[in-house]
């Protein structure tokens, strides 16, 4: 009756195609900003906003995966005490 949930691992592969795509994106905004025809003040301007969007994606997706994690766990401790109930359950005692 006791299910351990398959924990998915992503591969290396995965991982560094990830990190390879997000230094791609990162280097080809920093070049266009740089390439623009603008003042300074607007190309830092909008550097600054790139930052911040990075870092609130960062923020987000850690927010996501604490929830997500939170109710596995949740989910894990009512199971447990689902299954000590069952197992502590006698229906032949008399009453």
């Amino acid at each position: 009756m006791s299910e351990t949930p398959v924990k998915q691992q992503n591969t290396a592969a995965f991982y560094g195609q990830a990190v390879a795509s997000f230094a791609v994106a990162m280097a080809a905004t920093g070049v266009g900003i740089y390439n623009l025809d603008a003042d300074i003040w607007v190309r830092a301007f909008l550097a600054i906003a790139v930052l911040y969007l990075v870092t609130s994606a960062f923020t987000l997706s850690k927010v996501i995966r604490d929830r997500q994690e939170a109710g596995q766990i949740v989910s894990r401790v009512d199971q447990a005490r689902l299954e000590k109930l069952l197992a502590e359950h006698d229906p032949f005692e008399k009453l």
